[in-house]
């Protein structure tokens, strides 16, 4: 596991940018595990200006979501769909039938999960899955003691997570109570992660994800068992790693 202390957020997004770049240049036709929230969204910014100011080409690439919430239509600006096509997709070259999100309006949940991982292992699994940490340690929608072996299910948010996200709605009472996510066990088929942590509400989880033992209290500690990860932290993220450290 390689930890990377970054100089603030704008430092956290540039560096996490020439990671996703690096691969697709490397691997034009990468198949990328994309995250969604506020940490990632510079990332995705600064991917959009490379592929205008330099050309980084998706015209190759295919991208699974992490996770959606259920109970939301495509169209709903709170739907990570819509995050995903206003912040991204809408702005790159990348083929609208190499996107792939959850579908949050399904009829038949364990369907949907089946057929989600069933497309990822069809092409070949993830070069490069990108995950930010919750409050709580939650990597996707895989809440604490949640069941490390699970591959894409339907989660229960817990009152943490519905908190955290009530920011992104009118009022608390709007946050949907369910998701349909990838698993941990579909997470760590990736052949590489990486994870990003912005801000001082992060510091407590990466630190138990990064330095605590490997409990399903702290989803992210799992990736203490992956052979290629990468942790970008900003600065004020990384307070008890860099005491830690010293």
């Amino acid at each position: 596991m390689r930890i990377v202390i970054a100089r603030g957020y704008e430092d956290m997004s540039m560096r996490a940018a020439m990671i996703v770049a690096g691969q697709v240049c490397l691997k034009p036709d990468s198949v990328l595990g994309l995250a969604t929230g506020s940490t990632p969204l510079l990332m995705y910014n600064k991917l959009v200006e490379m592929h205008h100011k330099a050309g980084l080409d998706f015209s190759n690439v295919i991208s699974f979501n992490l996770d959606e919430y259920l109970g939301l239509a495509k169209e709903d600006q709170n739907s990570y769909h819509w995050y995903m096509y206003h912040n991204f997709f809408n702005h790159i070259n990348i083929a609208s039938g190499n996107i792939h999100i959850p579908n949050g309006m399904t009829q038949d949940i364990d369907q949907e999960c089946r057929r989600y991982d069933r497309e990822i292992r069809q092409c070949g699994g993830i070069d490069l899955q990108i995950l930010g940490i919750g409050t709580n340690g939650h990597i996707g929608f895989n809440e604490p003691d949640i069941k490390f072996e699970a591959t894409t299910h339907k989660v229960k948010l817990d009152q943490e997570t519905v908190s955290a996200n009530a920011r992104f709605f009118a009022d608390i009472s709007e946050v949907p109570r369910f998701a349909i996510s990838m698993g941990i066990k579909t997470i760590m088929h990736a052949k590489k992660i990486l994870l990003l942590a912005n801000g001082e509400s992060k510091a407590d989880a990466i630190y138990r994800a990064m330095y605590q033992g490997i409990t399903p209290e702290t989803p992210a500690s799992i990736l203490q068992l992956h052979q290629d990860v990468t942790v970008i932290v900003e600065e004020s993220a990384s307070k008890y790693i860099r005491e830690t450290i010293a």
